[in-house]
């Protein structure tokens, strides 16, 4: 079942937010407001992940110009989310918030949790300002993600969202031509 056009369930967890430094708690309402990015990752002290976070971060300016807030979820704790960010070179960068996810409930919530790992998939999801999910992208667990193309997709969701009746093609970019479903369009693309 898809979790496109559905509101986030509620949750609460605690988390690091490596841009002040201090553990906080987070919720469903803290994705709600803003649009939000929440990128699932299996776990701390691994191999892809860090490159996807890492990733992730250099688009922080970006994705924050346009209005959204990070969140990376992982099923390991808040403290070891901090320990990870206090002792990697590459994670020491990252500036959002890292929440902690041992009881699973975030990764049941958004169906990333590999049950039988206890681990959960790399799942990015694109959430828009009233807690509903636009956009999600599921990968198998030796591939990583590339967040500029995150990038666009957000552009693109902001751009239905404020355009009513407007729709983007692929490979849409932002001041580019978008289409009008309409009968007079049936067919002829």
């Amino acid at each position: 079942m898809s979790l496109i056009g559905k509101e986030i369930l509620p949750f609460k967890a605690q988390a690091y937010d490596a841009g002040s430094g201090e553990f906080i708690e987070v919720t469903e309402q803290s994705m709600k407001g803003q649009w939000s990015v929440v990128c699932f990752y299996p776990a701390d002290f691994t191999f892809v992940c860090p490159t996807e976070l890492e990733d992730l971060q250099n688009e922080y300016n970006t994705l924050k110009g346009l209005g959204v807030e990070v969140f990376s979820v992982s099923t390991d704790t808040h403290f070891t989310h901090k320990a990870w960010h206090d002792h990697s070179e590459t994670i020491n960068k990252i500036k959002y918030v890292m929440i902690g996810d041992p009881s699973q409930q975030i990764s049941r919530n958004f169906d990333v949790l590999i049950e039988e790992e206890g681990l959960a998939d790399r799942g990015t999801f694109i959430i828009d300002p009233d807690g509903v999910v636009q956009a999600l992208e599921i990968n198998a667990g030796g591939i990583g993600r590339d967040a500029s193309i995150l990038v666009n997709k957000i552009k693109a969701a902001q751009y239905v969202r404020n355009n009513p009746g407007e729709v983007c093609p692929a490979k849409w970019q932002e001041g580019s031509s978008t289409l009008k479903p309409s009968l007079d369009l049936v067919g002829k693309i």
